[in-house]
């Protein structure tokens, strides 16, 4: 046996929540193997919502076991308040439903305070980053001067860690961001008051998710953020502060390579993005605001309207490329209803020539005009369809358009927020 990948092949924001959840209900064990509370997946069953912003998707489903990876950077208290609330709703009724890797790293107050004085200092050069500290506490990390969550349980090592990363951060946070110093006894205090919720749920979720996966288990690996969000691989420097593409998946998770059989990517049926950063096919007029509207384009943890734009077929074929994807999941099929012509960006033209894949520099990404693609569009509510063939030919047409342009079959079709307002094409596991 072995694992399901599952990642965004845009900017984020595709859905993955919903097919994650969907998934898990044949699911043992669901896995997010990276970044923090900078994410949220929203899901919808039975007209209720629930956003998640740490714990993975499949906490919806009773006795499915969430871990959080030592890939990730966890803000306790985010991590805490979120525990609490999926409980009062009758969730993680059980500890062992709830694993968190004593390898992840803390996000610590300094993080956040970073994190927000810099956008603010960047002025109209600012990334458009959530300011939840994320950047920061994967700096640290890097700098090898990070505090893990397994630290937080050795007190006289807590003790020292924060000793010394206040003596170097307050300095910082004086000096270059002109933010007040952090006193050590109310960090210390705040950090020690999570120590009885988190303890029961803190392990090493390495040799649990390998155990796991050679057991025979249906393992799910959730990842936050998209493939163009990624550090390496994405628009730079308008990307998170971690990899997102699936090979991320064995540090973040701790498997081998060999344990990952199946990549299954998330493409929306048009293309937004939340913050600064390339956006070559976007709509700034009053068609950019409808679907900003009718898709209800907000993001999920901070609130904030989410650019919106033509489906951008040259983003997604790179992010099948690099993630070797077996097949796509298409979200939001629904809220394109209405629009005719539909437009979909084939290739970029940068200086004249053709490109059929992203540039690698800012400088590129601002020369880049996308070569559009008409599809005629449909007038027919897609909500109450169930099956492909139910679907208008205008429609079929489109999802089969995209799939041959992005050289990965579609297996499966969201035409709704509700988990049941789903069509699927093939078989995702």
């Amino acid at each position: 046996m072995s694992a399901t990948a599952i990642v965004g092949t845009q900017w984020g924001d595709e859905g993955k929540g919903k097919v994650v959840d969907l998934l898990a209900s044949r699911a043992d064990m669901v896995v997010r193997f990276h970044g923090g509370n900078n994410a949220g997946h929203t899901l919808v069953v039975n007209g209720e919502k629930t956003i998640l912003n740490l714990v993975p998707s499949g906490v919806l489903h009773p006795g499915t076991i969430c871990v959080l990876g030592a890939g990730m950077v966890i803000d306790p208290e985010v991590l805490c308040a979120e525990v609490r609330g999926l409980r009062a709703r009758g969730f993680l009724a059980e500890d062992r439903w709830l694993r968190v890797s004593e390898r992840a790293h803390l996000i610590m107050p300094w993080h956040r305070l970073i994190d927000r004085a810099r956008e603010r200092l960047r002025g109209a050069g600012a990334i458009g980053t959530t300011g939840r500290g994320i950047g920061p506490a994967y700096e640290d990390k890097m700098a090898r001067t990070g505090i893990r969550v397994g630290d937080l349980f050795d007190d006289d090592g807590f003790r020292r860690a924060l000793e010394r990363s206040l003596r170097e951060k307050n300095s910082h946070l004086e000096a270059l961001l002109g933010e007040p110093p952090l006193v050590f006894d109310e960090v210390y205090a705040e950090y020690a008051q999570y120590r009885p919720l988190l303890e029961p749920f803190v392990t090493d979720t390495n040799v649990e998710v390998r155990a796991a996966v050679q057991r025979g288990m249906r393992v799910l690996l959730e990842g936050a953020q998209a493939v163009m969000l990624d550090v390496d691989h994405g628009t730079y420097p308008y990307v998170t502060s971690s990899n997102a593409v699936p090979g991320a998946a064995c540090a973040g998770a701790g498997l081998p390579p060999r344990m990952i059989g199946r990549v299954i990517g998330i493409a929306k049926a048009y293309t937004t993005r939340v913050g600064g950063g390339p956006f070559p096919t976007e709509l700034s007029d009053a068609l950019g605001a409808r679907l900003r509207a009718d898709g209800d384009e907000y993001g999920s943890t901070t609130g904030r309207p989410r650019r919106c734009g033509w489906f951008d077929a040259v983003v997604v074929r790179h992010a099948v490329q690099l993630s070797g994807l077996d097949v796509l999941a298409l979200t939001k099929l629904d809220v394109l209803t209405g629009i005719d012509p539909l437009r979909v960006c084939v290739a970029y033209e940068i200086d004249g020539v053709r490109r059929e894949l992203p540039p690698a520099t800012e400088r590129g990404w601002a020369r880049a005009v996308p070569i559009y693609e008409e599809l005629p569009g449909w007038t027919t509510p897609l909500g109450d369809v169930r099956t492909f063939e139910e679907l208008p030919q205008a429609t079929r047409r489109y999802i089969e358009r995209l799939g041959q342009l992005v050289e990965a079959p579609v297996a499966l079709v969201s035409v709704g927020a509700s988990r049941e307002q789903t069509i699927r094409l093939g078989d995702l596991f």
